[in-house]
């Protein structure tokens, strides 16, 4: 019998030993269960919800005050002209032309000009339009306020929807 307690004993050891293994298998089998991952979508989701409308209003607004920039630099320049040219402002047909080279004290373009040029880089983009096409992308419009036939007033605007500024 004492052989046979043995071979019980080497059993039951087999036994106990394939279990524990089992039990260690289980625990080594770590990971996230469904619901923890769901749940972490759904905190990214409503953080991301929140975040992404400020990106987008920062967005506008680095544009609108671009806008605002290329406005008051172009204002500058017409009124530059303007001041130079015996308080005559440029026709709408040759306003790229005088801003982006060199005049004479009548506004013709002319290399050897004194006068010029005014806008150095060329016309700025309108930051909404991506564009920088007169008429198009920005609008300007001389006006002859004294009824003499010389233009001496101005008026230069973004296309809408941003023609306020």
């Amino acid at each position: 019998m004492a052989g046979l307690e043995k071979i019980d004993t080497e059993n039951d050891v087999k036994k106990h030993t394939q279990v524990k293994e089992k039990h260690t298998m289980k625990r080594a089998r770590k990971g996230f269960t469904l619901v923890e991952i769901l749940i972490v979508v759904v905190i990214l989701g409503i953080l991301a919800a929140i975040v992404i409308p400020q990106f987008s209003q920062a967005s506008t607004d680095a544009k609108l005050s671009s806008l605002q920039s290329n406005l008051q630099s172009i204002r500058s320049a017409i009124a530059l002209y303007k001041i130079q040219h015996n308080d005559t402002v440029p026709t709408a047909a040759e306003f790229s032309n005088v801003m982006l080279n060199k005049t004479r004290l009548d506004g013709t373009v002319d290399v050897a000009g004194e006068y010029g040029p005014y806008l150095q880089v060329g016309i700025p983009n309108n930051p909404f339009t991506n564009g920088n096409v007169i008429g198009t992308d920005w609008l300007y419009t001389p006006t002859d306020t004294n009824g003499d036939s010389v233009l001496d007033s101005w008026e230069f605007t973004a296309a809408a929807p941003y023609d306020s500024y």
